[in-house]
């Protein structure tokens, strides 16, 4: 048995060498992508947008891009928000380098239970994003917090506040806009939705808007959109 003393000393080395911190990976881009699960989504429609999302990244042309990369690999989440306390990791970080890790993102991704509820703080939202991507253990040289969604902001945190906090971290907030037959919801003061995340969610450099038409063009979008970010090539605002 260890004597009080010889405890004492352990202690004292173990606060005067404390254990070294996690090694950070280098990756070229940290992304979380922060889909809408808010209730204007029913389950048929947000398991079309997960599978949206496995196609993209399990995509020959999206796992070029992150081969083309310098360090040819990059770190991603997947989370889905609704309601300002409903944010919910359903894929947490993974490292993608090829097609066996990013297979394995995408089947847990389509196999994960929903969790989110209530309506639309986006800002919300990109400030659980940019918490995940301060406290990771990635080194990205590019940090894109990637927000999908079919409505605009309605409640949570302020968004101007947030999206200013966000990008003085040197996150770039990017966004994809799902439109609903018949135009969809409209923005505030009745504006397209587009044209209400291109001017008051995406922000950083090369940040742009990217729109699904419907959600059965999810993959297509989001697969472009991809590349782009992973690329570090800016793309249009569409509306």
């Amino acid at each position: 048995m260890k004597t009080v003393p010889a405890l004492a000393a352990v202690a004292w080395l173990a606060a005067a060498f404390p254990a070294p911190a996690a090694e950070m990976v280098p990756v070229d881009v940290e992304l979380v992508l922060a889909a809408d699960g808010s209730g204007s989504i029913d389950d048929e429609e947000l398991k079309l947008q997960r599978q949206g999302y496995a196609e993209a990244i399990t995509h020959p042309r999206v796992l070029a891009a992150i081969r083309g990369g310098y360090r040819q690999a990059i770190a991603i989440a997947y989370i889905e928000w609704g309601a300002p306390e409903s944010q919910h990791v359903i894929v947490d970080w993974t490292l993608i380098k090829d097609e066996a890790t990013a297979k394995a993102f995408a089947e847990k991704l389509v196999r994960e239970p929903r969790a989110a509820w209530g309506y639309n703080s986006i800002s919300n939202a990109i400030a659980f994003s940019a918490d995940m991507i301060r406290n990771n253990n990635y080194n990205g040289s590019r940090k894109v917090i990637d927000v999908s969604g079919d409505g605009p902001q309605i409640g949570g945190r302020p968004l101007p506040e947030v999206r200013y906090e966000t990008l003085r971290q040197g996150i770039v907030i990017n966004a994809l806009v799902i439109d609903s037959p018949g135009g969809g919801v409209r923005g505030p003061g009745g504006m397209a939705l587009s044209d209400h995340y291109r001017q008051d969610v995406i922000g950083g450099s090369g940040a742009f808007v990217a729109v699904a038409k419907d959600r059965a063009h999810i993959a297509e979008a989001v697969r472009k959109k991809l590349i782009l970010e992973i690329a570090d090539g800016p793309g249009p605002i569409q509306r």
